[in-house]
């Protein structure tokens, strides 16, 4: 079971060294086909991101990518306890503390502002908390502001309108489905109870938000969106893969969500980044044919 574990984790985080380097004809070629973006577009468009991410399992083109998420699920589902149970023999094997600790250094009316991780585990976890896919966002808006490059602040106001979509369609999945957290668990598997009521969801959330993850959602957007706004630089799809590999293993060492919880988070953040940026870029491909 632990040589299972370790090829399912290799698989998520394994990447090849790559290197490349782009001139500045070439970069400067890309940024130049950006435009600013439209003010608030990253809220104005989410509704359509909702309606096309809803539809895209039933479009021909995405059925293939549909059968293999339906797969891995299902296998993943039929084995959970047992990845599980790897997950945490293999972070006790590497002394990796499964104990969500954070210190706070800044409150305001008893809402912790400022949260830094004290642990390995608490890193991992907190990359796909929806926070660091904002300070990115962030900061590529004042450097766009700053040098005027259109292009880091579409590419912000992608990262900011994916955080949005993604924040929507989990919460919207995990209220249908009702899967209970490993932490909550009374059996292997741990239990469904869909359409859980407002206020069961709200008091016990434990007990029905596992399925789907919204971290990985939330995380493979962003690697999405930051590749295809930045095809040149090679290094974002392993590293962000990478990350996104190490954070659903600490999920599973923290008991917060199953491996089953996974492939549908992966799919559909993939799905809202590419509709994302693909907005724009149809229209980039359009003005340059009529250039």
């Amino acid at each position: 079971m632990r040589n299972r574990f370790v090829l399912f984790i290799f698989c998520f985080t394994y990447f090849g060294s790559v290197e490349a380097q782009t001139n500045k004809n070439q970069l400067d070629s890309l940024n130049e086909t950006y435009y600013k973006p439209k003010p608030f577009g990253f809220i104005t468009h989410v509704p359509q991101d909702l309606w096309l991410i809803a539809k895209s399992p039933v479009q021909k083109e995405n059925w293939k990518g549909l059968g293999i998420t339906s797969a891995t699920t299902a296998l993943l589902l039929w084995q959970d306890q047992n990845f599980l149970n790897a997950a945490k023999n293999f972070g006790a094997f590497i002394n990796l503390s499964p104990e969500n600790s954070f210190s706070v250094p800044l409150k305001v009316a008893g809402t912790r502002i400022i949260k830094i991780p004290t642990n390995l585990n608490t890193v991992f976890y907190q990359m796909g908390e929806g926070g660091t896919s904002m300070y990115i966002a962030a900061g590529l808006f004042i450097y766009g502001n700053f040098k005027n490059d259109y292009k880091s602040l579409q590419t912000a106001s992608d990262l900011t309108e994916t955080f949005f979509s993604m924040g929507i369609s989990t919460q919207i999945l995990k209220r249908l489905s009702g899967r209970q957290t490993p932490s909550r668990a009374n059996f292997a598997g741990g239990r469904w109870s869909a359409f859980p009521s407002f206020n069961n969801f709200k008091n016990e959330i434990d007990n029905y938000d596992s399925f789907p993850s919204g971290h990985l959602s939330t995380m493979m957007a962003t690697v999405t969106v930051l590749s295809k706004n930045y095809p040149e630089k090679k290094w974002i799809k392993p590293v962000g893969y990478s990350l996104i590999g190490l954070t659903g293993f600490a999920m599973m060492n923290n008991k917060v969500h199953w491996a089953g919880d996974y492939p549908l988070a992966i799919a559909l953040g993939y799905v809202a980044g590419s509709i994302t940026v693909n907005r724009h870029l149809k229209n980039k491909n359009i003005l340059k044919l009529l250039n």
